[in-house]
Formats: structure tokens, C-alpha cells, sequence
């Protein structure tokens, strides 16, 4: 797709999370209700508390990694702080976001869809830094087990080796297809129990 023509997949993901975000927070607001007033009690309403909460993060994730992404717009760090923080709490995954201010939207977009790809590797839980130095972006995973499937991570780097990708995996086909739309080039190395991407 030539860059001067509409990212129709971009502006579809934007639309979905745009009708879905405004639902979910009243759900959410309805729920810090029924906890303020006390009048249902129990561990089930901090149980649909918590999905909510969670939820409303991946869908914030969600609305950058797939949405539309201009090149003027920005993210403040408290807010990619904050859904990444919503997403991982309570889980085995920690994500430590050490790129400093502010960031372009295109540069957390490619960010959000990188992690997506490292979250694949690790179904057991690990540690994620994610660190910028100007233009270039440092992205690394660990942890005392990884699950990598190399024909999905190749796509990362040969985007047409012509391996399958199912719809859980979309981010390994729309990550490499960012980095070219950004005129960038992903270097990949992979050692478990680690992995390094740099672009």
C-alpha cells in the first residue's frame, strides 16, 4: 500500500475501538457506583470490576496498535503508562516502558504491535523494556521460558515467506507492514531466554 493512500485497516481498528471504548467506560463508571454505595458487596463485583478495567486497557491498546496513526499526533506517557499498567496487573507479564515523555503515536503504534508479537513468546509470563534513543527504538523480552514459533517470528523479517497466520496472530503481519510504511528495518535477534528488536 503506497503511504498516500488511506490505511484502510488502520482507520477499520480506529472505528471498532471508537464504538466500543464509550461502552465499556459507562459499564465501568456503573460498577464504581455499585462499589461506592455498598449495596453489593462481594468478591464477584471486584471480579467484573477487574475484567472491566481490563478490557477498557486492551481496548485503549487496541485503538493505537490498530487504529489510525497520523504523524503530528502524540501520546503522553502517563497514558501508554497507564494502559499498559491496566493490561499486566494481576498477571505474570511486567511491561517497563522506559522511553522518556512524550511519544509520536506512528513510534507507540509500532511499539504496541512489537509487544503484541513478544507477548506470543511468553504464555508463562516475563519481563518487557521498552526503550528509545532518539529515533531508535530498543524492544526486549525475558524470561525463564519462552515459546517461540519460528515460522511466525520469520514473517517478522522475510514478511513473504508465505507462513500461515491465524487471526490471534495478525500482529505478525501488521508489524512488518508499519516498519515499511515508516521506512524502517527491524533487527531481530533471538536467544532464549531472550529477544532483542531494534529498529
Amino acid at each position: 500500500m503506497s503511504s498516500d493512500q488511506p490505511d484502510v485497516i488502520a482507520l477499520l481498528g480506529s472505528r471498532i475501538c471508537h464504538d466500543l471504548i464509550s461502552p465499556l467506560s459507562a459499564i465501568g463508571n456503573g460498577v464504581e457506583l455499585l462499589m461506592m454505595s455498598g449495596t453489593v458487596p462481594g468478591p464477584e463485583l471486584a471480579l467484573i470490576s477487574e475484567s472491566v478495567t481490563n478490557a477498557n486497557a486492551r481496548i485503549r491498546f487496541f485503538r493505537i496498535a490498530y487504529g489510525a496513526a497520523s504523524p503530528g499526533q502524540s501520546v503522553v506517557r502517563s497514558e501508554i503508562r497507564s494502559i499498559l499498567d491496566d493490561m499486566t496487573r494481576g498477571g505474570r507479564l511486567s511491561i517497563d516502558w522506559q522511553a522518556p515523555g512524550n511519544a509520536a503515536r506512528i513510534e507507540v503504534k509500532l511499539a504496541f504491535l512489537a509487544l503484541q508479537c513478544l507477548e506470543t513468546a511468553l504464555p508463562y509470563g516475563g519481563r518487557v523494556t521498552i526503550a528509545a534513543d532518539g529515533d531508535a527504538w530498543r524492544i526486549g523480552a525475558e524470561a525463564a521460558k519462552m515459546k517461540v514459533d519460528e515460522n511466525l517470528w520469520s514473517r517478522l523479517t522475510a514478511p513473504a515467506s508465505g507462513a500461515e497466520v491465524a487471526a490471534a496472530h495478525v500482529q505478525f503481519l501488521l508489524f512488518p507492514a508499519e516498519l515499511a510504511r515508516q521506512g524502517r528495518r527491524l533487527t531481530l535477534q533471538m536467544s532464549e531466554p531472550r529477544i532483542a528488536m531494534r529498529y
